[in-house]
């Protein structure tokens, strides 16, 4: 899993049929206190999560088809928890 805040959405008019009805965001990846390591991700979204908001990120192609529920979706990352806090 990747710990990682929200910068931006993306929005396309064409897109793949596995992606329809789904809403895309770039996620930034940070270390657990919240600095950006300078890498991004562009992820789907299932959590809910909007800009700004820092997210658990799943980026494994078999973890995230099975969390989408399609053997066949060309779909690598997802978000799929917003994180309220981090203790160390």
């Amino acid at each position: 899993m990747i710990l990682g805040r929200v910068t931006g959405e993306i929005v396309a008019t064409i897109k793949h049929e596995g992606y329809r009805y789904r809403k895309l965001l770039v996620v930034e990846r940070i270390d657990p206190a919240g600095s950006g390591t300078g890498g991004y991700i562009v992820a789907v979204d299932v959590a809910g999560a909007g800009v700004g908001e820092r997210v658990l990120v799943i980026d494994e192609g078999n973890s995230a088809r099975q969390i989408l529920g399609g053997s066949d979706l060309p779909i690598r990352s997802v978000v799929v928890g917003i994180v309220d806090a981090v203790s160390l």
